[in-house]
């Protein structure tokens, strides 16, 4: 790799899965500590003056984006400005961005898989904010790449797999919505397409824009939680034989999340040589290091 790599959010779930991918490649990363307020406008000029990489990518808002349950407006117009100021310094040093952004940024109104053509309209704060990021890094910085996740699993004790598995240890009915629709995405899989980017980038390849990224095999919050408590029966106690079907607009979430969130992955595959993985494959490995973490 000839490009210097910057990564903000190296110790977060996918920042340690891309460390943990690159090093098995002989790809290293600088990974700076985030102040203790998190990265904003000041503290990102200081540190792309002094390091000056060759391309950036920005995980640092990782697990708010992708694992909390809710993120405060506040807090997420504190990201936008940071981006903005991010997205500015990368153009003036020309520095290559690669920013990921999710699903979230449709309104999961139509029934068939979104593809990169397919209009934004986010639902929830999470996901309007997203979408006014991703226009932000569009205009400012045009040495970018957007990638738009499906629903990121990961081995966080707090992320919603944690969440979801803590449940699992109560007798209590663990409800799953049966008609909505997505692409799992285990967090090492994501780190996976991060390096294949950051490979043909290297390459002097000026293939910027907005690409999807999602598991093979779109299905139901509830199968997913059926598989998951499945491949867990064999690692750990649960109390839940289980989850119980509940329709998508019963769930509390139901303002917030799109009921159809099926990504098409076409374009990273034909301009990247990218295919999508099947998620269950790597549901085993997921939950023997989300146990053996915690």
């Amino acid at each position: 790799m000839r490009m210097r790599l910057m990564l903000l959010g190296g110790g977060n779930a996918l920042g340690q899965a891309l460390i943990r991918l690159g090093a098995e490649e002989d790809i290293g990363f600088l990974a700076p500590r985030p102040p203790q307020d998190g990265w904003d406008a000041a503290s990102l000029t200081q540190l792309l003056d002094d390091t000056r990489p060759d391309a950036l990518i920005n995980l640092a808002y990782y697990f708010d984006w992708f694992q909390a349950e809710t993120v405060s407006e506040q807090r997420l117009a504190g990201q936008e400005r940071a981006i903005e100021r991010l997205a500015e310094l990368c153009q003036h040093h020309n520095i290559v961005l690669v920013q990921p952004s999710s699903y979230r940024v449709f309104d999961g109104s139509r029934a068939t898989a979104y593809s990169e053509k397919d209009e934004p309209v986010p639902l929830g704060l999470r996901g309007q904010a997203l979408w006014r990021i991703e226009q932000s890094v569009r205009a400012t910085c045009p040495q970018h790449v957007l990638l738009r996740f499906g629903w990121l699993l990961d081995d966080s004790p707090d992320g919603a797999l944690g969440r979801f598995l803590a449940r699992a240890e109560k007798p209590e009915a663990l409800l799953m919505a049966d008609d909505r629709r997505g692409n799992p995405t285990p967090v090492d899989d994501a780190a996976r397409v991060i390096i294949s980017v950051l490979k043909q980038l290297d390459c002097a390849a000026p293939l910027w824009g907005t690409y999807h990224y999602a598991g093979h095999e779109a299905t139901t919050p509830l199968a997913l939680g059926q598989a998951i408590l499945t491949e867990a029966r064999n690692l750990h106690p649960l109390a839940i034989e289980a989850p119980t079907a509940q329709a998508h607009a019963a769930r509390p979430d139901a303002g917030e999340e799109p009921q159809h969130a099926v990504l098409a992955c076409k374009k990273i595959l034909h301009t990247f040589g990218i295919k999508p993985r099947a998620w269950r494959a790597a549901l085993p490995g997921l939950l023997d290091r989300f146990y053996r973490h915690g």
